[in-house]
């Protein structure tokens, strides 16, 4: 039945398979979490899923399996391909049905992807992000694959998946067969679309013949590649036509090759961007067709069901963001979703770096049977000093327990340092927490206290029990002659829109914060007056203009190959040049999402100069030394971007021993590199142990 009163009517009506139901339209997508790997690890991953299954979704996609050990993404990844593997994924199944979710299990075979020497491809063509050349598969070698992946279909109902969804898109080995790119074939599996996709009707056919109709089988079909040679709409709609004869039960959404220089996931792209792709393949065929890609919110998702863009609305990484997020949304509680800004740090960073995914945001995902959150024994009184995110993370921890908790801010409002981050373009969904952390400390009833200066004495006076410091950081000052000239701002003075910049800048410093400010300062360097507003809605960039600055084909029927079309970004708003000492740009950028703000300061004509010596700054502008000769960069105004230093005057010495028990977080504690992730999930850490 559907829910009455819904805001989401769309959202939450149920979807009859045929032989099953979906309880809703919301999909939990695929995202290795790094637990699938190790079955000791099994036990995690169920509490992982249960959580979500708990919260409401209506459908959950695992990480990728491979269907054998050629298809392995690293060595020695998940497997379902014995018997003995069966209980593992059952603890999985087990804990998902409890709550009337669905799950499948997706197969994913790497091909040229695979980092180990067994890799496979149709044709022996090598990855650009593998360092290893693939072995051309044989006829026979791909009837084994064929038989194999049935197999895993056929394990996988064994141990209660309702379904299997075969990984056909983000140029993985299926991927790799249907695209002219990587198939250079002449056999019956090259050659025309057809001989093309042969390999993957073959795989649908056998897996509806191991598994039974009974059977959900989702095959994620790449709907737009961002990559040379890559297919037409003609192409996706004719595969997407012959799956469906095939025998597929759902056709899902792939968006960009992983090799694409397209941004696909990261905060920059705008909501909802692809979805009319997804809409011309609807049109096209009969089963329902689910969207995917930068969907994070209800709203958005509503709007695509009710406009009939698709059946059902797939997120994945919202997910680790909130494991409540179906729910909130069912109860109009919209306002206390945490939610995913596509920051990428915690979750495919992780991965990258062969470590568990979480969140930035919550740092409890996929961390559900460690942490052991329980009401506190005996509410104490708590003070938290410090309202950027460590803080307010700490202070919504802590009063869930039960805590009497009181948030003190010297400035006028919440956020800290993503204050500044907020205003960056492309970073708009940094609004969106601390409009979430805003709602939760209402909610929780925590006495926040704005434009509240406190001492050492105000504490011990108030006879708090525990006091977490979180006072955070400062913009590091230069020693360079002529910083004190009223041209000079740091990027805090930037940001928050306490001094403007002129028309000629010189960014000194090219860490994360450094790039942040020279996107700023391209692309208007503007900051409202209402910005600090609790629910201050920005303007979110169009889909159409990010189309155009990253050379989309922004028409749904594309003819052009790859939906590439040429690049047109907007020009800077102004000169910019940006600055280091040391050689090596970037250095410090994280590895999914750096390459993207790399690209985007290039397509800005920022002129970027390393190895650079700092000499001086005059009315004229900023005297430099570089290889040993100096010259002037004749501009009008200088950003200090030299990183931060930690503010924590408030703890007290060693030898003092103050009632409270002090605690120090975030920034406070230290300002080397610091970011959100470790912030937060400090807060977190706090929370949970005072």
């Amino acid at each position: 039945m559907q829910p009455e009163n819904t805001p989401y009517p769309k959202l939450f009506e149920p979807l009859d398979l045929g032989f099953t139901t979906l309880k809703n339209r919301v999909v939990m997508g695929s995202m290795h979490t790094g637990l699938e790997d190790r079955f000791y690890h099994y036990g995690k991953l169920a509490a992982y899923f249960e959580a979500r299954a708990a919260g409401g979704v209506g459908l959950i996609i695992t990480g990728g399996i491979s269907p054998n050990k050629e298809g392995w993404l690293t060595p020695l990844g998940g497997t379902l391909n014995t018997a003995g593997d069966v209980p593992h994924h059952a603890r999985v199944t087990r804990a998902v049905h409890k709550h009337g979710a669905k799950i499948i299990l997706q197969v994913l075979h790497s091909g040229r992807y695979g980092f180990h020497p067994f890799v496979v491809a149709p044709s022996p063509i090598k990855s650009p992000i593998s360092p290893f050349k693939p072995r051309q598969m044989s006829v026979r070698n791909i009837e084994r694959t064929v038989a194999d992946f049935a197999n895993t279909a056929r394990l996988a109902k064994k141990a209660g998946y309702d379904g299997v969804e075969i990984m056909g898109s983000e140029g993985y080995l299926l991927n790799q067969f249907l695209s002219a790119r990587t198939n250079k074939r002449t056999d019956e599996y090259g050659g025309s679309l057809a001989n093309r996709a042969r390999f993957a009707l073959e795989i649908v056919k056998a897996v509806r013949q191991a598994a039974g109709d009974d059977f959900i089988i989702s095959f994620r079909l790449s709907m737009a590649e961002f990559v040379a040679d890559g297919a037409v709409m003609a192409d996706v709609i004719s595969v997407a036509k012959w799956l469906q004869d095939a025998g597929v039960t759902l056709i899902n959404t792939g968006i960009g090759w992983h090799e694409a220089r397209v941004p696909t996931i990261v905060t920059s792209v705008p909501r909802a961007s692809f979805v009319r792709f997804t809409e011309a393949v609807k049109a096209a065929v009969d089963i329902p067709v689910i969207a995917a890609n930068r969907i994070n919110m209800p709203d958005t998702a509503e709007a695509i069901l009710a406009a009939g863009q698709a059946d059902l609305v797939q997120m994945a990484r919202p997910f680790l963001a909130d494991s409540d997020w179906v729910i909130k949304a069912q109860t109009g509680q919209d306002k206390l979703i945490n939610t995913c800004i596509g920051c990428n740090q915690a979750c495919l960073d992780h991965i990258f770096e062969n470590k568990r995914a979480s969140c930035l945001v919550n740092p409890l995902a996929c961390h559900e049977s460690e942490y052991r959150i329980k009401p506190a024994k005996k509410p104490k009184r708590i003070a938290v000093v410090g309202a950027g995110v460590a803080g307010m993370m700490a202070a919504i921890t802590a009063a869930g327990r039960g805590h009497r908790v009181v948030l003190f801010e010297k400035s006028a409002w919440l956020g800290g340092q993503f204050n500044y981050a907020k205003v960056i373009p492309g970073k708009e969904e940094f609004f969106e927490t601390i409009r979430y952390f805003h709602h939760q400390l209402a909610k929780l009833q925590v006495d926040v206290r704005l434009n509240t200066e406190v001492t050492r004495q105000m504490l011990e006076e108030a006879q708090f029990d525990d006091v977490i410091v979180a006072t955070g950081v400062v913009p590091r000052a230069i020693s360079v002659a002529g910083a004190d000239l009223p041209q000079v701002m740091s990027y805090a003075e930037l940001l928050s829109g306490q001094k403007r910049a002129g028309e000629r800048v010189a960014v000194l410093g090219a860490g994360g914060i450094g790039y942040d400010v020279a996107e700023f300062l391209a692309h208007g360097a503007s900051v409202p007056s209402d910005v600090n507003a609790p629910d201050f809605a920005p303007d979110m960039p169009s889909a159409d203009v990010f189309f155009r600055q990253w050379g989309v084909d922004s028409r749904a029927d594309y003819d052009s190959q790859g939906a590439l079309a040429k690049p047109q970004p907007q020009p800077a708003a102004r000169q910019i040049y940006l600055l280091q000492r040391g050689e090596k740009f970037g250095k410090s950028l994280n590895k999914t999402t750096g390459w993207v703000h790399k690209a985007a300061i290039k397509q800005a004509g920022v002129v970027q100069i390393g190895g650079a010596r700092y000499d001086k700054i005059t009315d004229e502008g900023v005297w430099i030394t570089v290889n040993g000769q100096a010259q002037l960069l004749r501009v009008d105004s200088v950003v200090i971007c030299a990183g931060q230093e930690s503010v924590n005057a408030l703890m007290p010495e060693l030898a003092s021993a103050p009632k409270a028990q002090y605690h120090v977080i975030g920034g406070a504690k230290n300002a080397e590199r610091l970011d959100a992730k470790r912030a937060i999930r400090e807060g977190f850490e706090v929370g949970v142990l005072v």
